[in-house]
């Protein structure tokens, strides 16, 4: 495999959780044997890739910067194999937007949905999406501007709180039911998890702070509940022109019914992520996954 550098931080609202997403892929190749090197990535990303050297990127970068297809350019032009989506799909999930419409184009179930440019948008017309409604900025991850709007008067703040974090605010029906995910994995879905919250919200608490949020793996739906959200964890991906691996979120509403919510490029990667807990199902370690990943990096 060569060098390994295992790029974390960066500049995005979701640098702190990269930074323990990439000290947990550091550690678990250093145990297994691999020469990684961990990198904080910062506004000299050249100069510190020609200074150190790598062979390969493990990208453990979440939000823009890591997950909008800027890094992933940066490494082409450097020649430097790395792992994930390359690009053009990787700008494609992080924009919630965007990645609506091509999950639309492909007849891919996703909720019912409107988009608020900043300074140009009318509260009326999102009234039809019935309330509750789920508002969040269309390029941020790990739930963060995220807010559940239960009534009409909770909306504007909902809004301004998403247009914190950029000019466009999606608008999203809230489907009342169970979480789900599907990680992906060799472009093939994983066992699906459920995820059960405290507070029937996984938000940014529940995610990396509420010890109460339980993942069961495998989610406990019927076999042929399972195979769809599987069946659609792939067709997203493959959709997306995601490479390799990828996590799938969706909801399942009262009559089993599953809508795609948004894709994940680079998923967290400590050992209360998801996408190890779906690969430890099937038996693979938090270090070998981490391998795993690297050997399709260089398989380009």
């Amino acid at each position: 495999m060569g060098r390994v550098g295992v790029l974390s931080g960066g500049p995005s609202n979701e640098r702190e959780i990269s930074l323990m997403s990439g000290r947990a892929v550091y550690a678990s190749l250093i145990k297994e044997g691999v020469d990684a090197f961990l990198i904080d990535v910062g506004d000299d990303i050249y100069d510190i890739l020609k200074k150190t050297k790598i062979d390969t990127a493990f990208i453990a970068l979440h939000g823009r910067f890591g997950e909008d297809g800027t890094v992933q350019k940066i490494l082409e032009d450097m020649k430097i194999p790395y792992t994930g989506s390359g690009p053009k799909a990787s700008k494609a999930a992080l924009d919630k937007a965007l990645t609506k419409a091509i999950l639309e184009r492909s007849g891919i179930p996703v909720p019912r949905y409107i988009i608020f440019k900043k300074d140009d948008f009318r509260i009326e017309d999102c009234h039809d999406l019935g309330f509750p409604v789920v508002v969040k900025p269309h390029l941020e991850g790990s739930s963060i501007g995220l807010s559940v709007a239960k009534a009409k008067d909770e909306l504007p703040d909902a809004i301004d709180k998403a247009f914190q974090y950029g000019e466009l605010a999606l608008v999203e029906e809230h489907v009342a039911g169970r979480e789900i995910t599907v990680g992906i994995l060799d472009d093939e879905p994983l066992p699906v998890i459920e995820i059960v919250t405290r507070g029937n919200l996984y938000d940014y608490e529940a995610k990396y702070a509420d010890s109460e949020t339980r993942y069961l793996v495998p989610a406990p739906i019927d076999e042929e509940t399972a195979m769809e959200a599987q069946s659609l964890g792939k067709r997203s991906h493959l959709a997306l022109g995601c490479r390799c691996f990828s996590r799938i979120d969706m909801m399942m509403d009262s009559s089993s019914k599953i809508f795609v919510l948004e894709a994940n490029t680079i998923p967290g990667m400590t050992e209360r992520s998801l996408l190890p807990k779906a690969a430890q199902a099937i038996g693979l370690s938090f270090g070998n996954l981490c391998i795993r990943l690297i050997e399709n990096a260089l398989k380009g």
